[in-house]
């Protein structure tokens, strides 16, 4: 059998890691964290929040919730109890066809330029 490389994909992300990732301060994470019970990130021994990648994804979930689509903390944590896995799924589904989109805006430059 040929060798095949595996991905090597992060298992934990640091609170600016995160934070950098959207483009919000740290103390915005730590605040949502309280707000928002599906949002509870590990601790090491030093008290340093330690994300996975699914607290990446709820994060991501209450971010579009709040930020992007208007909701009130309060409002945004009733979505989350009651249609939790169907805004997971909806919100990857745009991701996928912002990237499709930004794909296809970045092909037709290329083509115009030519």
């Amino acid at each position: 059998m040929p060798y095949k490389e595996r991905d090597i994909t992060k298992q934990y992300f640091t609170i600016g890691e995160v934070a950098e990732q959207f483009g919000v301060a740290t103390s915005l994470i730590r605040f949502w964290e309280t707000e928002f019970p599906e949002l509870a990130p590990r601790k090491s021994k030093k008290g340093n929040r330690l994300f996975t990648q699914a607290d990446v994804d709820t994060f991501r979930t209450i971010y579009h919730l709040v930020k992007e689509r208007g909701y009130t903390i309060a409002g945004a944590r009733e979505m989350m109890k009651h249609k939790g896995g169907q805004l997971k799924d909806k919100i990857d589904v745009i991701q996928s066809l912002e990237k499709v989109r930004s794909f296809l805006v970045s092909l037709k430059k290329e083509l115009d330029e030519k």
